[in-house]
Parts: structure tokens; C-alpha cells; sequence
């Protein structure tokens, strides 16, 4: 059997949104269980899809999770379990906008080491040591992590056996990258993994797992693709990337948010391109999918404003299954 690999990105609530949306198309084109795949890699928004399908959701469940339904519609063995809703997730991540943080930068440590190291630390992460020291919580996505495993009889703290999951996320005083799942990785639940892959920096708090702080992976890498590339990374024959914060295609938006946010969108798809050429130059094969201009125009230039997800959601359903043969062709 072809040995694939599935790379989900960072992308807050509208990326996870056009997430979905790409994985009902993915499914269909692999005629295979998602949950099922030999390897899955997620990024923030992309850690809490990972461990959903690796935790036994299917893409019908997420989609209807999308929807708004009750856990109780989704499944009725996940009715009262704990799996919490779209709008208490919405309300935690602060419906669009970051509570106010503390008046204190981030990581002191990190600019410390930087101003010592300064070829030691990706400059991105260094940067984000200066940002305000966020104050929110995503609790809900530990309960969630935690109903699903309920549901797939494996204790709360364990991964699921035979099934790899590489959650990334940045330590965010020694400002390195790090992968929980992995062999080698920091020891944690799969539901704080999940969280600390989220912590946006100077939006949510830093997840604190043995006493180490940790945020957003998507600091280091809007999908860590690259990790594949890495000696001593498993053999695969292909990898599918769903990739939100890139594009290849843009819309042109008057809104000078949106504007600003293609902007760093183009800087976030170079980096991208160099790790699929990376992985490719290995002979694994990449079909990588990205927002196109009717996606990217309505998601705006806010990747966390919840009023757009149905929205996305809906478009991304209409688009997902061409641009995933245009990219499958270009694999």
C-alpha cells in the first residue's frame, strides 16, 4: 500500500474551516480513512484537525462540527462528553480579536538569547519574544482532545497506538522548535501538545507542559513540511499539505488588512516552496493545497473573525476537489 503522509498548517479559525472543507475532498480522491494515514503532521490550527482524526473523527464529524451541530448530532456517543461546540471555541479564541495581553513582553529570555546567539534563532521567533505576553485560553481543545479519546477507549494522556501524530509547537525561551509525538519529543497529553501548538503568540498564553513554556508552532513554520526532509524522518511515497497561510493564486482585496495580510502571505508561501522542493528532493512526492482567490476573499484579511467560517467552509467545499487535481498533477 502507498505509504502517505498528511501536513496540516496553521491558520486559525477560518484556515481550520477551509481545512475541513479540503479534507472532504482529500478523502474522496484517497478513498482511505484520513485517520488512517501513516503519518500526520499538524501546526496550530492544523495540531487540533491531526488529533481529531487521529483520535477517530471522521471528516462527516468535522464538518458537522463546522456546522454547529450539538455533539449529540455529530455522534450520539459523544453526546455529554465533553466535546465542546464552534462557539464556545470562538468565544475562547475571542471572537476575532485577542483579549488585552499583559503589560509585559513575551519571552525576556528569548530576546535574550538572540541578542547572545543571533544566528541560533530563526529570526521570526525572535521576533515573537517581543510581543505582548497574551492572556487567553483554549481550554475547550484540551476537553475536546480528551471526549474523543474517551470515545476511542485509550487513556487521556496516551496517543494513539500505531497511529504517528507530530504536533509542532515553538519553547518559547529557548526558541527552538519542537515536535510532541515524536520519538525524542517532550513527554505531554496529546490535548496540552495540541494546546501549546495554538498559543498564538501575544494572543493566547503560553502553554506551560514540565515546567516549559511553549507557543505556536507556526512561528517556526506554517507547516514544519520541512521536518520530512530531516535524516531519520519516516518513508513515505507521497505527502498531501494543506497549507492555509499560503497561496498560489491571490484575489486582490481593497481592504488594506486584507492587503497587508497577502502580503505576509507571499513571504509565508517562499518559505513554503522551499521546504516542498526540500521534502521532493528526497523522491517523496508533494501535492500541496493552498487557498485560491475565491477562498482568500472570504476569508478576509482576519484569519480568526468567526463570521466568516461558514463561509469559508462553504467555499472551500466548492474548490477543494479542482485545486486538489491541479495539485496532485503537479506533485
Amino acid at each position: 500500500m502507498t505509504r502517505i503522509g498528511l501536513v496540516l498548517g496553521a491558520g486559525g479559525l477560518l484556515g481550520s474551516a477551509w481545512m475541513t472543507g479540503a479534507l472532504s475532498a482529500l478523502e474522496r480522491r484517497l478513498d482511505r480513512p484520513l485517520g488512517e494515514l501513516d503519518l500526520v503532521v499538524g501546526t496550530s490550527a492544523g495540531s487540533v484537525l491531526g488529533a481529531a482524526l487521529r483520535c477517530g473523527m471522521s471528516v462527516d464529524e468535522l464538518l458537522a462540527h463546522q456546522r454547529g451541530a450539538e455533539p449529540g448530532e455529530i455522534a450520539e456517543d459523544l453526546g455529554g462528553r465533553g466535546l465542546p461546540d464552534m462557539r464556545t471555541i470562538e468565544r475562547e479564541s475571542g471572537d476575532g480579536l485577542p483579549p488585552i495581553p499583559l503589560p509585559w513582553i513575551g519571552s525576556p529570555r528569548l530576546l535574550a538569547s538572540a541578542i547572545a546567539h543571533p544566528l541560533s534563532i530563526n529570526p521570526v521567533i525572535a521576533a515573537s519574544g517581543l510581543l505582548p505576553a497574551g492572556r487567553g485560553r483554549m481550554v475547550s481543545l484540551i476537553r475536546m482532545v480528551a471526549a474523543l479519546q474517551t470515545r476511542l477507549g485509550i487513556t487521556v494522556d496516551g496517543w494513539v497506538p500505531g497511529a504517528p501524530l507530530w504536533v509542532v509547537a515553538v519553547d518559547y525561551d529557548a526558541g527552538r522548535r519542537v515536535v510532541f509525538g515524536r520519538e525524542g519529543g517532550p513527554p505531554s497529553s496529546v490535548g496540552e501538545a495540541v494546546l501549546a501548538s495554538c498559543s498564538i503568540p501575544g494572543w493566547f498564553a503560553p502553554q506551560v507542559i514540565d515546567g516549559r513554556r511553549y507557543v505556536d508552532g507556526g512561528v517556526a513554520s506554517s507547516t514544519s513540511l520541512g521536518l520530512l526532509a530531516r535524516p531519520g524522518a519516516p518513508e513515505l511515497d507521497e505527502v498531501y499539505v494543506l497549507a492555509p497561510m499560503a497561496s498560489h493564486a491571490y484575489d486582490r482585496p481593497h481592504d488594506p488588512v486584507a492587503g497587508a495580510e497577502r502580503w505576509v502571505r507571499h513571504l509565508i508561501t517562499r518559505w513554503l516552496d522551499a521546504e516542498v522542493r526540500a521534502v521532493r528532493a528526497t523522491g517523496v512526492r508533494v501535492a500541496v493545497l493552498t487557498p485560491g482567490p475565491a477562498d482568500l476573499d472570504a476569508m478576509g484579511g482576519n484569519l480568526m473573525n468567526p463570521r466568516r467560517r461558514e463561509r469559508v467552509l462553504d467555499t472551500a467545499l466548492a474548490t477543494s476537489s479542482g485545486a486538489l487535481d491541479e495539485a496532485a498533477a503537479a506533485a
